[in-house]
């Protein structure tokens, strides 16, 4: 009897019972991990405190160095890639290397101002050059890269991530049209080759009046932050001068030739430009007059434009040169065969651009030189002459024939491309307002 009732007691707190059994367990359990816990944390404090331990972890990490270091490098005037290796602390058969596969690429014949370099050099390994790339322009870069099996270099061409926008602005022009297009963000590139167009048919100084105005539509290349990194061409502009419109297309009339047409389908291109130089004003014309420094009569056989010194001076036409020295009185001079009929001096310069040479072949409108006030001159000026058969004419009152003019199936061709530049104008406009 008295077990049927232990046995009803515990069936019917069995529940209870084993609960109570858990939490027993529970509470022991926890009681141990403590235990451990606290003797854990004993042994680390003990070790930590090891005076041989703080040593050699103290010795570990002040020895710690990368295995890999870069070295950046913005290339400066007077540098030369035998200076610029040189200072970057590798192996004198690693420099050589170096300078062998710069030699091979054409790309990096000339070095110039301020070209970005990186070296990526082996610490653990003596010191070796693994790689370098160079900055070739804005939008590319060559990354030179050590093959480890005949420890020569291999190169590759790398763009950079860049996008190209189309944009356009106007402007009243108030001073001038340079500081009208900086104030409106244009980059100074894009003003000069916009003026370029124009040097064919407008003198900037004497042309412009007040209240005149342009359009243009250029494109830029813009990183990942929206930083303008490079400008591209221009497809469209026009010039107000006095309520009379003077529009030009960018058109390719041949598979990868490209020129500059007005709204009849001619192109601007003349023989010679009306002015060789931007933002001047003529301070000397063609004709008799009283030398300045020889204090008597002589003819005065070019035309004289005053400028800052510096300003660019640029090519009047696509020639040779046949001079690029110093030239008694008229100091550092260029002289320039454009055809058989056709050639142009410009005298006084302050120093040459860069390859202009004797024999350099040139562009219309290529910059040739800058400003100074070299041999007989009493301020920085640009003394141009332009000689025709032989004879030295007066380069302002000068007529020269229009460039390509598109008919028949180019000027369908121009009338399409017209419109579709102006569709785009239009948008551009809209999306502005």
């Amino acid at each position: 009897m008295l077990n049927k009732l232990v046995k009803k007691i515990f069936k019917d707190f069995s529940y209870f019972i084993w609960l109570f059994v858990l939490v027993l367990v529970c509470l022991l359990s926890f009681s141990i991990y403590s235990n451990n816990k606290k003797q854990q944390k004993y042994l680390i404090s003990n070790s930590l405190d090891n005076i041989y331990l703080i040593k050699t972890v103290k010795e570990l990490t002040t020895n710690l160095k990368p295995r890999y270091v870069n070295i950046n490098y913005i290339s400066k005037q007077g540098d030369t890639y035998e200076s610029i290796i040189s200072n970057i602390g590798i192996t004198s058969v690693d420099k050589k290397t170096f300078l062998k596969s710069i030699k091979q690429k054409k790309d990096l014949k000339i070095l110039g101002i301020n070209q970005k370099f990186q070296f990526k050099i082996d610490k653990l390994n003596s010191n070796k050059l693994i790689e370098f790339k160079i900055e070739t322009d804005k939008k590319n870069q060559i990354l030179f890269t050590r093959n480890a099996e005949d420890q020569k270099f291999t190169h590759k061409t790398l763009k950079k991530n860049l996008r190209k926008e189309i944009n356009y602005k106007e402007s009243v022009i108030s001073n001038s049209l340079y500081t009208s297009a900086v104030d409106i963000g244009i980059k100074p590139n894009i003003i000069i080759e916009f003026a370029r167009l124009y040097g064919f048919q407008v003198d900037f100084q004497r042309d412009i009046w007040k209240d005149d105005s342009f359009q243009i539509i250029f494109e830029e290349f813009v990183d990942n932050n929206g930083n303008v990194i490079d400008t591209g061409n221009i497809i469209f502009a026009n010039l107000n001068l006095r309520d009379t419109d003077l529009q030009l297309y960018r058109y390719e009339y041949e598979k990868n030739k490209y020129d500059f047409f007005d709204e009849n389908g001619k192109s601007i291109k003349k023989t010679l430009m009306k002015t060789p130089i931007n933002g001047a004003r003529l301070s000397s014309p063609f004709g008799k007059r009283k030398h300045p420094i020889l204090g008597y009569n002589k003819l005065h056989t070019g035309t004289d434009f005053a400028a800052p010194m510096g300003t660019p001076i640029m090519a009047s036409g696509d020639g040779i040169v046949t001079r690029a020295r110093w030239c008694g009185g008229g100091g550092n001079c260029v002289k320039i065969k454009h055809n058989s009929t056709y050639q142009t001096v410009y005298a006084h310069m302050s120093k040459f651009a860069k390859g202009i040479k004797k024999g350099a072949r040139v562009k219309q409108g290529q910059i040739i030189g800058y400003v100074g006030s070299t041999g007989l001159s009493t301020g920085p000026h640009l003394h141009y002459e332009v000689i025709e058969n032989g004879k030295k004419i007066n380069s302002q009152k000068l007529k020269l024939p229009s460039g390509k003019i598109l008919k028949g199936k180019e000027r369908k061709n121009f009338e399409v491309s017209k419109i579709k530049i102006d569709v785009l104008k239009s948008e551009l406009i809209y999306n502005l307002n």
